[in-house]
């Protein structure tokens, strides 16, 4: 008779946490490779997450990913973090290091991967629509591609600028960001998002000009207006759902040592599209 192996422990925190993909993803991947996991969703009032992170450490929590609003509170509750983390002042993934509770930012990790098989040049203009959070890790991603000249623009311009100051960018007025000539434009707001923005684009098509590359964080819905008008401009396009799928796969890598097996891809497609309609 074999021993019993207690499944670890893993899961999502943040507040209100809705409806996350994460669970479904990373409990495919546990039984699909045979592995001793579990993934569960904990909701976490702010007020609470030094309890949490207690019971992480009580209850031998292996791993947890981290969303809105515990990304930056939870730093000072960390032993340990990565250059990433410092970085970006935000933290979205716990993992273990022995005893130790550690920290790191996959979203940088997730927002790079699907770049990386483009081979941008260092010369390579970039246009950031939008400044919140995950604008934040689109620019350390860009910045450790090697990309430097990035503009970013906001509909709040003063949040376009601070982002500007802290990160050494150029900002631009919303007004104006269809007149900017870039060679890839990264959209981190929620226009076009499933729901009431959903026929809303962040960008004139006019301004798909020559060739280039939109790359649309939003990913429901798969195809966005936003990427329609920059394919119908004969521009290549990257999907949201490959950073979500790259960040998962490198948390998932952190905890176990290996990868997301194709079938837990394919059950976050068929979750969000039905199957065969995000190919």
């Amino acid at each position: 008779m074999s021993a019993f192996t207690p499944p670890a422990l893993h899961g999502i925190i943040g507040y209100p946490l809705g409806h996350s993909l994460s669970p479904l993803m990373h409990n495919t991947a546990f039984r699909t490779l045979g592995l001793p996991g579990v993934y569960l969703s904990w909701p976490v009032e702010p007020g609470r997450l030094p309890a949490f992170m207690d019971a992480v450490r009580l209850l031998d929590i292996r791993g947890c990913s981290i969303t809105i609003p515990h990304k930056v509170d939870v730093l000072p509750l960390l032993d340990a973090m990565t250059d990433g983390v410092r970085e970006m002042g935000a933290c979205n993934t716990l993992y273990r290091d022995g005893e130790k509770i550690c920290g790191e930012n996959t979203d940088v990790i997730g927002f790079m991967a699907p770049l990386r098989a483009h081979r941008l040049s260092p010369e390579t203009r970039v246009l950031l629509l939008g400044a919140g959070g995950v604008s934040r890790a689109a620019v350390a991603g860009l910045r450790r591609l090697g990309l430097t000249d990035i503009a970013v623009t906001n509909r709040r311009r003063e949040r376009a600028e601070a982002l500007a100051e802290e990160f050494g960018l150029s900002s631009i007025p919303w007004e104006a960001r269809g007149d900017v000539r870039a060679d890839l434009v990264i959209n981190t707001t929620s226009l076009g998002m499933t729901g009431a923005q959903e026929r809303e684009t962040p960008y004139p098509s006019e301004g798909f000009r020559g060739t280039g590359i939109a790359y649309d964080l939003v990913y429901t819905p798969f195809h966005t207006r936003f990427l329609h008008e920059a394919e119908a401009a004969g521009w290549n396009t990257l999907s949201g759902l490959d950073m979500f799928i790259a960040q998962g796969d490198a948390q998932f890598r952190l905890w176990t040592g290996r990868r997301l097996p194709p079938e837990a891809v394919e059950a976050v497609k068929a979750a969000l599209y039905g199957n065969g309609q995000a190919h």
